[in-house]
């Protein structure tokens, strides 16, 4: 138990807290189509934090903080004079910067000086998650010693401020910063300042890659800034269940990423463990792929499942309406399951639109083929009523020649409601349809 409080449970906490911050950010991120600016935050702080390193010979938070901003104006600056003299547009001046930056960084922390100070490019991308230890505590009980807590890793304190410093400043801004992340010119014309709002939402987002820099790398970084967010953006269409479904996710990654990073190999017989940011990235990438073919609102399966019921109630009505029309037109023909399905176009809808007509009991089949139930001739007539008053509509009100009138019709009959359907007959003088088939009541 001492081992895990003192060496697993602080890594775990920082990665988590990381994975958190980054993830209640992300969200906005998202809905701004901005995903990718962590990416090119971390690309331009990185030279600064070099910088900050080499000066002032010290890993601390400040130092860093200072080099993160000054990188980020002189990126601002040259971002703004690439696209003036260079006639580039904003996304490809960006680029320029941000990989220019990225490689001074990578360059700067190749000298000798950059080594002296225990900073890599290996680092960088992938932190240090690993060395975050609490050497205090042997029991359980000892987490609530207030004599441990001077001993608390500084990453882990570090990101557990600043993650909830975004917390309570997404709770207090909530309606300003979903209102300029979904219309900034209505956000504007309310009198909400969309430049700012995205000012402090970048600030925040530069924050927190650079707390989490140290400890969990800059791959980390971006994807939790990009993929709990998208996770949970698949699972519903409100933004506040959005935000606690990505923290949610976030956890998950954090905590299950650095199980299976640390024990996962030992399960398999493996000596060495793996990198416990590279398996959070990992498990977050993970979730994501699973909700995109999974997700109940938003995934593959439940869109395809849609369209196939949608395509089967579509094939059902048709099968009652030309049912009808056989019916009217005393047309004895013997209709089989096999034969049906052909006539609806066959697939899985028509299966599925024969079945739910049985199980209505708006269908049977007899000797002589399948046959209208009372339950089914009733619907079936009101789609052929519908069909026809649609038909009438478009000949006489807007003038449309007869010929030209069935196929849209036949659409427009699966999704007319009774106070439609009543509108129309209002509007349709006679009881015959304008091919001479009687409008039913």
């Amino acid at each position: 138990m001492s081992l895990f409080l003192q060496i697993d449970l602080p890594a775990i906490l920082t990665g988590t807290l990381a994975a958190i911050c980054c993830a209640m950010l992300g969200n906005f991120l998202l809905l701004r189509r901005q995903s990718l600016l962590g990416d090119a935050i971390s690309h331009t702080v990185l030279p600064g934090i070099v910088v900050g390193f080499l000066v002032f010979g010290t890993r601390s938070a400040g130092p860093m903080l200072l080099g993160a901003i000054a990188a980020a104006l002189v990126a601002a600056v040259l971002i703004e004079l690439v696209k003036r003299y260079g006639k580039l547009e904003p996304g490809a001046a960006m680029g320029v910067v941000f990989s220019v930056m990225f490689a001074l960084g990578v360059l700067l922390m190749e000298r000798a000086a950059a080594r002296s100070v225990d900073l890599d490019a290996e680092c960088v991308l992938y932190g240090q998650l690993e060395d975050v230890l609490w050497l205090g505590p042997q029991t359980i009980g000892d987490l609530l010693d207030p004599s441990m807590w001077p001993g608390f890793p500084r990453e882990a304190l570090t990101l557990l401020i600043i993650t909830v410093i975004v917390a309570l400043a997404i709770m207090l801004f909530f309606k300003e910063l979903r209102i300029t992340a979904f219309d900034p010119e209505l956000a504007t014309s309310l009198g909400i300042h969309a430049g700012t709002v995205h000012f402090v939402t970048t600030a925040l987002v530069a924050i927190a890659a650079v707390a989490s820099f140290e400890a969990v790398g800059s791959i980390l970084v971006v994807a939790m800034l990009v993929c709990p967010a998208a996770t949970a953006r698949m699972f519903t269409d409100r933004l506040a269940t959005q935000v606690l479904l990505s923290v949610v996710f976030a956890m998950i990654a954090g905590i299950g990423g650095y199980v299976l990073g640390a024990f996962g190999p030992m399960w398999v017989g493996l000596e060495h463990s793996l990198s416990a940011a590279g398996m959070m990235t990992v498990v977050a990438g993970a979730l994501m792929g699973l909700a995109i073919v999974f997700a109940p609102n938003h995934g593959v399966l439940a869109k395809r499942w849609r369209a196939v019921s949608l395509s089967a109630a579509i094939a059902r009505e048709d099968l009652l309406a030309m049912l009808y029309r056989l019916e009217e037109n005393e047309a004895h023909v013997a209709l089989t399951s096999g034969n049906i399905r052909g006539a609806l176009g066959g697939g899985i809808p028509s299966r599925i639109a024969v079945r739910r007509a049985i199980k209505r009991s708006e269908i049977n089949f007899q000797a002589a083929g399948a046959e209208l139930t009372d339950t089914g001739r009733s619907e079936a007539r009101r789609l052929v009523r519908t069909h026809r008053l649609w038909e009438t509509y478009l000949v006489n009100e807007l003038g449309l020649r007869p010929d030209h009138v069935h196929a849209t019709a036949e659409q427009l009959e699966h999704v007319t409601s009774e106070e439609m359907a009543s509108e129309l007959r209002e509007h349709t003088t006679g009881a015959i349809d304008p091919h001479g088939k009687p409008i039913p009541d």
